[in-house]
């Protein structure tokens, strides 16, 4: 399919975006698409917040394909981006406007596409150019819509949390000021022949085909290692381009559409919330997470981080928002105590409410259920952070009994996989850090220095041995003998499967 789209001749690109009216533009169009020079796209291509009929695609211009000295340095010029159908890979359907790439949004297009077909296979090609020159051919990205409430269809998805560059490469690209020593990183590093390509779990994510991937948090790690730590803008910008340049979140983000969340540790630093005047500051955290991930628009006047995006008749997903709403940690436990905040919890609970479909799928930054270490404070699961909120949810869903329709949380944050049931048999999923270098063995029910020393919460399964991965979740349309299915399979970063749970409506 890609390979017919290559065949484009630079002639009929040309005449049909000149039909499109874009003949008039900051750059020649009037010479032939020439092989990239001097401008690249070393972060590669990323589509984001795909629904039924849009998708949001963004490319950062850079100086090279590679790291230089630890970053990678952005590059001014000009991008627009195709879009064809894959079944008509020779016909443009849209050409975006031209958009200038330059410093003050750290060298990042963002365009939305409309107007699309849903559960429909397109094609996204990036061209660039510099001021005054011809257009060159960048990269390419293809994905499906999301098929709707109207298309009962099979669809997976993957979960991932706890990204950690530095944990994976066993060291950091940021530099030290004069006289100070860095902080030693824990743990072994990867050691594998194919560490320059970047985390092993990417590889098999890709080889699973999902029809989406879906980061929950620590996507990057200001505050890893301790010295030196991402306290200005340029440091918090480098931990993404360190990050997104490695080749294997290239190829997977040339094949897999992208909905993210952020956590503590790319927000600001660890168990983070909004008070304090360290940085990276909260300003700066929003800023940042705004500016290098696809939630909206570039300057969208009113970007929303929370969302729900109905996938298929069977399932529907809530991303909710954990850091920009919260009480101070140390605030005592309440009913004036919220992560989530007023306007955040009434949409969340009139949207659940309202779905209609077979699964209905929470998928939370941070846990709920739990268990998780008794001296933490930041989380809906910790006995002194948020557990009244917590509390006061569990007890509305069971009052409009979503836990028979099909309700479950997904959750990141915690550093290993497991399957929990709250006493009112509310389950949580978490998916586990992807790098085997930051997995760890969790809290389990009875631990007295868990949230559940009396062990009151039912544990299906934990993991048994530190191990990095993901989360993979299927939804399967129901069949003449048997209703819809989904499934949830917990696994290792080679993409073996660790443990699975079959439910059925």
């Amino acid at each position: 399919m890609l390979n017919r789209l290559a065949k484009i001749t630079s002639i009929t690109s040309f005449f049909l975006l000149c039909s499109l009216g874009m003949s008039s533009l900051p750059v020649r169009a009037d010479s032939p698409l020439e092989k990239a020079s001097t401008l690249h796209a070393g972060m590669g291509i990323m589509v984001g917040e795909v629904d039924s009929n849009s998708a949001l695609v963004q490319l950062r211009l850079t100086e090279t394909d590679e790291l230089v000295d630890g970053d990678l340095p952005g590059a001014e010029g000009f991008v627009r981006f195709l879009l064809f159908n894959q079944n008509e890979p020779d016909r443009i359907l849209q050409t975006s406007r031209v958009i200038k790439a330059n410093a003050d949004h750290d060298f990042i297009t963002r365009v939305r596409f409309k107007e699309l077909d849903a559960g429909t296979g397109y094609i996204i090609q990036a061209e660039y150019a510099e001021l005054e020159k011809p257009f060159q051919k960048g990269p390419q990205t293809e994905f499906l819509t999301l098929p709707g409430a109207k298309l009962a269809e099979e669809v997976s998805f993957v979960v991932v949390t706890g990204m950690n560059y530095a944990k994976f490469h066993g060291k950091t690209n940021l530099r030290l000021n004069e006289g100070k020593t860095a902080t030693k990183i824990q743990g072994p590093a990867y050691s594998g022949a194919d560490k320059d390509l970047g985390f092993p779990a990417l590889a098999s994510i890709l080889d699973a085909q999902p029809l989406f991937f879906v980061g929950t948090g620590d996507n990057v790690y200001y505050d890893h290692p301790k010295e030196p730590r991402a306290r200005t803008f340029a440091e918090m910008r480098q931990k993404w381009h360190e990050q997104f340049v490695q080749p294997r979140f290239r190829d997977l983000f040339a094949k897999v559409p992208t909905y993210w969340e952020v956590d503590d540790h790319d927000y600001r630093d660890n168990d983070c919330d909004n008070s304090g005047d360290q940085k990276p500051t909260a300003a700066q955290g929003l800023r940042m997470m705004l500016e290098q991930l696809p939630y909206a628009e570039i300057n969208a006047e009113k970007p929303s981080t929370y969302r729900t995006f109905r996938v298929s008749k069977d399932l529907q997903i809530w991303l909710v928002e954990n850091r920009l709403f919260r009480s101070p940690n140390k605030m005592p436990d309440g009913p004036e105590k919220t992560i989530w905040g007023d306007e955040q919890k009434s949409w969340l609970k009139r949207t659940l409410k309202a779905s209609d479909a077979s699964f209905k799928i929470l998928i939370s930054p941070t846990p709920m259920v739990g268990p998780d270490d008794a001296y933490k404070t930041d989380n809906h699961a910790n006995s002194n952070g948020f557990q009244h909120e917590r509390d006061e949810f569990f007890q509305w869903v069971k009052s409009e009994k979503l836990d028979q329709q099909g309700f479950y949380i997904v959750c990141g944050d915690r550093h290993w996989q497991y399957h929990s049931i709250f006493p009112n048999g509310i389950e949580e999923i978490s998916c586990g850090a992807l790098v085997d270098a930051n997995s760890r063995i969790g809290k389990s029910p009875g631990d007295p220095k868990s949230t559940d020393p009396e062990a009151k919460i039912k544990q299906p399964y934990t993991q048994s041995e530190p191990s990095g991965g993901y989360l993979l979740v299927r939804s399967q349309p129901a069949t003449t003998a048997n209703g819809p299915k989904l499934t949830f399979e917990w696994r290792d970063e080679h993409g073996e499967v660790l443990h699975e749970d079959v439910n059925e409506r």
